[in-house]
């Protein structure tokens, strides 16, 4: 089973506010998840992320591929650290815990 961590969408119009979640790839994105990780809300005037670190390590140590958004969170939380370009011109990305 391929795991993924992406956003699943809550809230309303104007007013979106998302929960960071692993699941199955192949479920659409309001689908059963295997574990909430966190939450994110967009809103200018009130930008909250909240993460539990240690489950989204855990994931990633075991292969879970992160979305592009997903990426970005972590990268502003610390968790993620982007190292040089490959030679191939592929990005290699770095987990660590802060």
């Amino acid at each position: 089973m391929a795991v993924s961590i992406r956003l699943k969408m809550l809230g309303t119009k104007h007013r979106p506010c998302y929960r960071i979640v692993a699941l199955d790839s192949r479920k659409t994105r309001d689908g059963v998840t295997l574990e909430n990780l966190g939450q994110y809300s967009p809103l200018p005037q009130e930008t909250k992320i909240e993460l539990n670190e240690e489950a989204v390590l855990n994931y990633l140590k075991d292969g879970a591929v992160p979305t592009e958004t997903v990426k970005n969170i972590l990268r502003q939380k610390g968790i993620v650290k982007v190292a040089q370009k490959a030679a191939n011109g592929s990005v290699k990305f770095v987990w660590t815990k802060r």
